[in-house]
């Protein structure tokens, strides 16, 4: 290292690549497979105010010619296996995100200022960055709400923390993993360069009402649980070191 050059944070990104996602009783990663179990959805969907039903589906790669309600977000399974999030090391699942839709139990579709139903390869934009490739697995995760609940800001947030509920649990498999066994390993710094320019990059982010929100710091990366509200932080400015953005610092719940 340079006597100019500091170091001041080191990230290390390891992706696994899935293969084949399914269903059974155990949730679990064997190989290239994602196992999945929905033994918990009941109980969970038990305990929330504003959620009827819950239910998950299997998308396959290139199968997008078919409904969809309309999207809430589009998750990427990664978790924190050690140190905090901008630092440390990271595990993440390729080939396989979480797509989060909403309606509610008239058929009111969850929006405010315009909704996203329709066909899904329509309204998705495959192979960009934040959205799946057409080779990907999509876990489809559609909440329909009670009457009536679909602009109501404590029931959208409760629809993010039920469907965090379920990807912890893929997450906390993802921990276990060989971390030996990893697809591709990425290794980032946070570095200060002596005599150099700063650089910052201004980014603005949506903060108002039940569909523009965005998560600051979760405990995982781009995660829901530990995570502050722009909006209830007043969408006043918050500095992220570049590893923190590159880790899921961000959660943009829109």
């Amino acid at each position: 290292m340079s006597k100019e050059e500091k170091i001041f944070r080191r990230l290390v990104i390891k992706t696994y690549h899935i293969e084949n996602v399914c269903v059974a009783d155990k949730t679990s990663i064997e190989g290239n497979s994602l196992i999945i179990s929905l033994d918990k959805i009941d109980k969970i969907i038990s305990n929330t105010a504003y959620i009827k039903d819950l239910k998950f589906e299997i998308i396959q790669p290139r199968q997008h010619d078919r409904w969809t309600n309309s999207i809430m977000d589009i998750i990427p399974i990664s978790t924190k296996v050690l140190g905090k999030l901008g630092e440390g090391t990271t595990h993440t699942l390729t080939g396989v995100c979480v797509l989060l839709t909403g309606v509610d139990e008239i058929g009111n579709q969850v929006a405010e200022f315009g909704s996203s139903e329709g066909n899904l390869k329509e309204q998705l934009h495959l192979n960009r960055a934040g959205t799946p490739s057409d080779k990907d697995y999509i876990i489809s995760c559609n909440v329909t709400l009670r009457e009536g609940e679909g602009t109501n800001r404590k029931a959208i947030l409760e629809v993010h923390k039920v469907c965090d509920v379920f990807i912890q649990e893929i997450r906390d498999q993802l921990k276990k993993i060989d971390s030996k066994s990893y697809t591709e390993k990425h290794v980032f710094y946070d570095k200060s360069r002596l005599n150099k320019k700063k650089v910052a990059i201004v980014k603005q982010v949506a903060g108002q009402g039940a569909m523009y929100d965005n998560q600051i710091l979760p405990n995982e990366p781009s995660g829901y649980s530990g995570g502050r509200s722009i909006i209830d932080l007043g969408n006043a400015p918050v500095i992220l070191t570049p590893n923190e953005y590159r880790d899921g610092a961000l959660r943009a719940m829109t």
